[in-house]
């Protein structure tokens, strides 16, 4: 790569916006275009003819990903065409300003800064007047309260577009309608108002209601929006693109107003752009801020210098800003009822969002190994399927488990029929139901009674779309009933096919677990052959919920070592008592986990942490995995960074004494 304070350019798309970058582009020092990939050839051609002589025109995207000489890449294709193509580019090994929005919606979104942060390039969101130093001043005059504190937001963008159902402003299919268009100016500079304005950078809304129409093609043609944000500070967001209004921004404060007549193209060929300060008492004033430089060109240049820097500055659109900025973005569409085809089940089909087949990494390090009958190897950390509810964003986070060589997922009856359904979906659309391991659980508080485990599994097995679970938990057991009335059921199920690969309980008692495999020995019947019992490095010192268990005390881990019993733990990191910096229900965590033994237990994980140079909960995850039993781990990442963050777990080897050691079995972490 050349050096990064001058980079070479390359070009996706060539379409309007393109033009304006490309032509912007030549008013800096930080960077050349040398190539432009199109669709077409010609087209290619005619755009480096017309705007950099001597950048070649390439007549594919794909040639753009393997050109050697390009450093850093202009994303100016339709919304729906950004995710795919950032995420080749990145993993090509180019930086990438791709063009706002940065994708149709945010689960798209994480997946391209996941990827970005994985690949160790930088991406930013093409929003150009965050690049002008109007908005320096513009955050520099709110923090310092020169209206005194915010209260009303008013941000407006719109235009009135050609009637065309065709084109991209009104077609679905290439993400059409105000508020992805021109909406997200406005969501920005509402967010960033209200954020300078109390003392920081940006802000998300605590709140936001939309209403919008849809046109005829399905697309919002004007929108509008009220949000809450901290400190009681309300904005009214306006957009469209079938609608002529007045465009602008005006902050209203407790000792004045504040207006930016065009902020979202401020100067935009260079020159002055204007704040005006009316204050509640004394004289109207306005601050020019120059620019010596057209806006795209502004916009390049702090590209270059996040590249030289390694990270995107304020107020230019950081990762975080735009992740934030996508979930408003989200939820105004989710309030008007409006969905992409990019969207829907039917896009996802078999494919990943890069539009490749779903297949694991054939480097992937995920340790797998054989669980009761199950015909292939489990991996030995497990989806916890809990916390999704769009099929959008569960599909980005199972496709990169999967990816990596995860392929067991954890559901159960009391989560509901939604994310049974969600995870049903995926497997279905991926076609990958014999390559995955699916848990399910019932028998969960109120219901723990046998006569309740059949309908449940059916209810479960239908919302999941299969014929069969690979393994079944009794979710809770019930001391007052004969735990072989418990095993008599699950065993019949066993023998009808609708349980493949085993079943056992969750939080039950060592006692209670005894007397169920006494009983199926005497019987003659199915036992238990797994168990998904609470263990992680930190003893659980109060029940998490009532009437759960734990295995981490002697005589559960002895017993399961002699048995060989196989252990699903839950809760395997303690649910952040290992996370240096935790956001967190700090009472919960200790009514929980803290006691003298886990506090010295933590101590001994950040210190070995240390010196492995890895965070604290993969030296957790690792001691769960490395046991005298099978031991396998229920992890529940609600995005990819934290999917992310918990895999390194995997590649820890602990020796006999450090594994010791931590647990409080030794007094020193080295065979002496």
């Amino acid at each position: 790569m050349t050096p990064a304070t001058h980079l070479r350019w390359g070009i996706l798309g060539a379409g309007r916006i393109a033009g304006a970058f490309a032509s912007d582009l030549k008013h800096t020092d930080t960077g050349t275009l040398v190539a432009v990939a199109s669709r077409s050839k010609e087209k290619a051609d005619a755009f480096a003819k017309e705007h950099a002589p001597g950048a070649r025109g390439l007549g594919s995207y794909d040639e753009l990903l393997s050109d050697a000489e390009v450093d850093a890449v202009y994303v100016a294709t339709p919304h729906p065409q950004h995710a795919e193509w950032t995420i080749k580019l990145l993993r090509a090994g180019k930086h990438v300003l791709c063009e706002k929005p940065v994708a149709i919606n945010w689960a798209d979104a994480e997946a391209m800064f996941e990827a970005a942060r994985l690949s160790d390039r930088v991406l930013m969101e093409a929003f150009m007047y965050r690049c002008h130093p109007v908005i320096d001043e513009l955050v520099r005059l709110l923090r310092e309260k020169v209206i005194g504190d915010v209260q009303f937001i008013d941000a407006a963008f719109s235009f009135r577009g050609p009637d065309k159902p065709e084109q991209r402003l009104l077609n679905p299919e290439l993400g059409g309608g105000g508020i992805l268009d021109v909406g997200c100016y406005a969501v920005s500079i509402a967010r960033l108002v209200a954020g300078a304005a109390v003392g920081g950078d940006v802000a998300g809304p605590t709140s936001l209601k939309g209403v919008g129409h849809l046109g005829k093609t399905g697309v919002d043609e004007w929108a509008a929006a009220t949000a809450m944000f901290p400190g009681g500070i309300v904005a009214s967001l306006r957009t469209g693109v079938r609608l002529n209004a007045q465009n602008g921004l005006t902050v209203y404060g407790t000792g004045g107003k504040l207006s930016i007549d065009q902020p979202f193209i401020p100067a935009r060929h260079g020159g002055e752009s204007t704040i005006v300060i009316e204050p509640a008492e004394g004289d109207k004033r306005e601050i020019a801020v120059p620019s010596d430089k057209p806006l795209y060109a502004l916009e390049a240049e702090a590209f270059a210098k996040a590249v030289v820097t390694g990270g995107v500055a304020f107020p230019a659109m950081t990762p975080a800003d735009t992740l934030g900025n996508m979930r408003a973005l989200d939820t105004w569409r989710e309030q008007i009822g409006l969905t992409y085809p990019a969207e829907t089940l039917e896009h996802y089909s078999s494919t990943t969002i890069i539009g490749e087949s779903l297949a694991r990494q054939s480097t992937s390090p995920m340790p797998t190994a054989k669980v009761g009958e199950i015909p292939f190897e489990v991996s030995k950390f497990l989806m916890g399927c809990d916390n999704q509810h769009r099929f959008d964003r569960a599909a980005v986070l199972y496709d990169a488990f999967f990816e990596y060589g995860g392929n067991g997922f954890d559901t159960a009856h009391v989560y509901g029929r939604q994310r049974s359904a969600l995870l049903g979906q995926w497997i279905k659309h991926r076609n990958v139901r014999d390559q995955v391991a699916v848990i399910c659980k019932g028998a969960h508080t109120p219901r723990n009674f046998p006569h309740f485990i059949r309908g449940e599994l059916m209810d479960q097995l239908g919302w999941l779309g299969t014929d069969y679970c690979d393994l079944y938990f009794l979710h809770r057991d019930n001391p007052d009933v004969p735990a072989g009335e418990f095993v008599d059921v699950l065993s019949e199920l066993a023998d009808e096919g609708l349980i493949r690969g085993g079943f056992g309980g969750s939080n039950w008692t060592l006692s209670r677990l005894k007397e169920a495999q006494d009983y199926a020995s005497k019987k003659g019947v199915r036992g238990f052959t797994v168990m998904s019992q609470n263990l992680s490095l930190a003893e659980m010192v109060d029940p998490v919920w009532r009437g759960c268990e734990s295995a981490h005390a002697d005589d559960w881990m002895s017993y399961l070592a002699e048995t060989g019993l196989t252990n699903f733990a839950w809760s395997s990191q303690a649910r952040g008592f290992f996370v240096p910096d935790r956001d967190l229900d700090e009472a919960e965590l200790n009514r929980c986990w803290v006691s003298d033994a886990n506090m010295e237990r933590r101590k001994r994980c950040f210190e070995l942490a240390e010196q492995r140079g890895v965070e604290p909960i993969s030296i957790a995850a690792a001691w769960v995995l490395k046991q005298a039993f099978p031991s396998f781990a229920l992890i529940g990442p609600r995005n990819l960074r934290e999917l992310h963050t918990s895999l390194p777990g995997l590649s820890i080897e602990l020796t006999d004494a450090e594994h010791a050691w931590l647990d409080l079995k030794r007094d020193t972490p080295a065979d002496s």
